[in-house]
């Protein structure tokens, strides 16, 4: 089967991917453009973790100034090496990440980073208001964990919805840069700042 040229830079425009990347994924879905997305996804978060392993000593602080000056954010952005640190994808993705930190004002990266305490009295806020809906007994566990789940998908940068599209979280769009820029990315730390709140 051969692939049309246009149909690749179609997909590359789509996904970011590499033209051989993009152009293997169509052969794979015999020229299926959605499916070769789906496959790109696939294998990208595979190379995704295998690049995860290795050490990000380089990057960027990039910041960002909401119109007006009333909010700001401060992002560490590291990757492996200042070469893909200077590329203009990587700039993106750093302002992708501020804007999206900016508007939803996370308390942390990961949910391995929320503060135990605070989780538990959380979970004890949960549990109340669980009870206090009257659900049966055998059931309040669940309902607990449905809304600690939804407590991180709010409070946790990487389990977030990204603002641009509701349709990805913000750990996909740092997995696509990932197996884009063929580096090991990690969003190293944070500060939001807003006048009036401390």
């Amino acid at each position: 089967m051969t692939i049309n040229a246009k149909i690749v830079k179609e997909l590359r425009d789509k996904t970011g991917a590499g033209m051989m990347d993009c152009k293997k994924a169509l052969l794979e879905t015999d020229g299926n453009l959605e499916k070769a997305v789906d496959h790109l996804r696939k294998t990208g978060i595979a190379k995704a973790e295998k690049k995860g392993e290795r050490t990000a000593k380089e990057g960027i602080i990039f910041s960002y100034i909401h119109q007006g000056g009333r909010l700001g954010v401060l992002i560490e952005l590291n990757c492996e090496t200042d070469f893909v640190a200077k590329t203009d994808g990587f700039s993106e993705l750093a302002h992708n990440f501020a804007m999206q930190i900016a508007a939803t004002n996370p308390l942390s990266i990961k949910r391995e980073d929320i503060d135990e305490s605070l989780l538990k009295r959380e979970k004890a806020i949960f549990l109340d208001q669980a009870k206090a809906s009257g659900k049966p007994e055998n059931i309040l566990e669940k309902i607990v964990d449905g809304r600690v789940e939804k407590f991180y998908a709010e409070a946790c940068l990487l389990e977030q919805q990204f603002i641009k599209d509701s349709d990805r979280k913000v750990i996909d769009l740092l997995t696509e840069a990932v197996s884009t820029l063929g580096e090991n990315i990690i969003i190293n730390r944070f500060i939001r700042y807003a006048i009036g709140e401390s």
